[in-house]
């Protein structure tokens, strides 16, 4: 749609000089060649079919739905069977002969339709969500007992197994969503019920490993970033959640080596990720965005075991979920070990990193990086395994906070990256302004840290635009 109204808007233009006697009819015609002012046309018509189509489409699911409504009560299960299948099977194979039309004709060496692409991808999309509703009903139909968690995670990995075959981002990510609706559903049984181990709980309980192994290779079948971004983000959440390590730190009969390990896995497995690891890739898609992410990890978790009611033991004590006690000490064991083992892997072929940056900048990011992996881990495995480290621990990852916001100002103001140079802006500033909420500060005083705070961020903004404008201009004139 963007490119349509550049190209209509060249187009009007172009016309206008060659009125005007600007530019000749045959540089009219070059440019007319260049932008493929004819296509608008059809453009526009496709983009008009597709329009009829749609409603025409919307209508006809409504009329159906109403006709199955109105005689659902009335046919037998042999019938409401049939019909489902029917139609899941319909809408999927229609949908997949009309997605790979325009490649077919692009092989031909035919122009290829655009529309019917969308087309064809609108109707496997809708085809995964009557898989869901297929699941749904076969179950009342046949009488099949189940909980909402395992109607999630089927149908999400279903829709898992659509998007392997297709590779569509769409069913990518329509596939994460639904397993992550049941694996939200599902955590609370999981810690709350009976010792009864089900296929919904084993998925539920290995969650982050499911999402490492089956969401970050999906990421390159479809070459999108939004996927990696989700699986990173799913892997991330469910470490967290089913080691529970915040609550770990003040409870002393649990393996101390499980907060150390919920706190500093993430961003050592994102730092030293490398797409040059899988035998079948020879690009580096992902790795940038890697590292990103594990900035963003060691930002959250800094600042979350910054705050000093982290390390206080309450005076009732903890008492741990209900679940058995040896299931949750040796089950995070399975996703822990090889996940660990997989950050093992990584780290031993960092060598092979190839950087632009001279050698002594890599060694000194490489052993920073190192050296707040380390520390993670270290100070919560003391807290909880030799002695209460309290005001120690506080110290600690505050100034591992300001040191990596002030790395981040650094770094963009080096490489003149806006994102790196107010990531690490804002995150000093929420720093500040954490320690004097949380701490019991004269009200003046607020009013004058916050006063400062917003003085300097717009102080510090306006001069690195100004850097930045100086510097383009210099480059320009050069």
């Amino acid at each position: 749609m963007i490119l349509d109204n550049f190209q209509r808007k060249i187009r009007q233009e172009a016309q206008l000089w060659r009125d005007e006697g600007i530019i000749s009819a045959s540089q009219y015609q070059q440019l007319a060649d260049r932008y493929q002012f004819n296509n608008l046309e059809n453009a526009a018509r496709e983009r008009s079919g597709m329009m009829v189509i749609g409603i025409g489409g919307i209508l006809l699911v409504l009329g159906v739905a109403i006709f199955v409504a109105a005689n659902w009560l009335e046919w037998s299960r042999e019938v409401k069977f049939i019909l489902m299948m029917s139609l899941f099977l319909s809408t999927t194979i229609v949908g997949f002969f009309t997605w790979r039309e325009p490649a077919l004709r692009k092989a031909e060496g035919k122009k290829p339709q655009r529309s019917k692409r969308i087309m064809g991808e609108a109707l496997l999309f809708l085809g995964a969500l009557i898989l869901g509703a297929n699941i749904l009903l076969m179950a009342q139909v046949f009488n099949i007992g189940g909980s909402s968690t395992e109607l999630f995670l089927a149908w999400g990995f279903g829709v898992l197994v659509m998007a392997y075959s297709l590779s569509l981002t769409s069913l990518g990510i329509l596939a994460i969503v639904l397993i992550q609706i049941g694996y939200w559903t599902g955590l609370g049984d999981w810690w709350y019920t009976s010792n009864e181990w089900t296929w919904a709980k084993l998925a539920v309980r290995h969650m982050p490993l499911v999402s490492w192994l089956l969401f970050v290779p999906l990421a390159y079948f479809c070459r999108s970033r939004i996927i990696f971004g989700l699986a990173v983000f799913c892997f991330v959440t469910s470490l967290q959640f089913n080691l529970n390590p915040l609550q770990l730190l003040t409870y002393s009969d649990i393996a101390p080596w499980v907060a150390s390990f919920a706190f500093a896995l993430p961003p050592a497995l994102l730092w030293s990720y490398d797409d040059l690891l899988y035998p079948t890739i020879n690009y580096r898609l992902f790795k940038p965005l890697a590292r990103n992410l594990a900035l963003v990890c060691f930002g959250v978790a800094f600042y979350i075991l910054s705050f000093r009611w982290q390390w206080q033991f309450p005076d009732g004590g903890y008492f741990p979920p209900t679940t058995n006690s040896n299931i949750l000490r040796t089950l995070p064991i399975i996703d822990v070990g090889i996940l660990s083992g997989l950050a093992v892997l990584q780290w031993s072929n960092f060598q092979r990193y190839k950087n632009n940056s001279p050698r002594k900048e890599v060694v000194f990011k490489t052993a920073l990086i190192i050296a707040f992996i380390a520390i993670t881990a270290l100070v919560p495995f003391w807290h909880q395994a030799v002695a209460r480290v309290g005001e120690l621990g506080i110290f600690v990852f505050n100034v591992l906070l300001a040191t990596l916001s002030w790395g981040l100002i650094q770094e963009g103001l080096k490489l003149n990256d806006r994102r790196s140079f107010w990531g690490g802006m804002l995150l000093l500033t929420l720093q500040i302004i954490s320690r004097v909420l949380e701490y019991d500060t004269d009200l003046l005083f607020r009013a004058l840290v916050f006063a400062t705070c917003g003085t300097c961020l717009i102080s510090a903004g306006l001069w690195f635009e100004r850097r930045q404008s100086g510097g383009s201009s210099s480059a320009a004139k050069k």
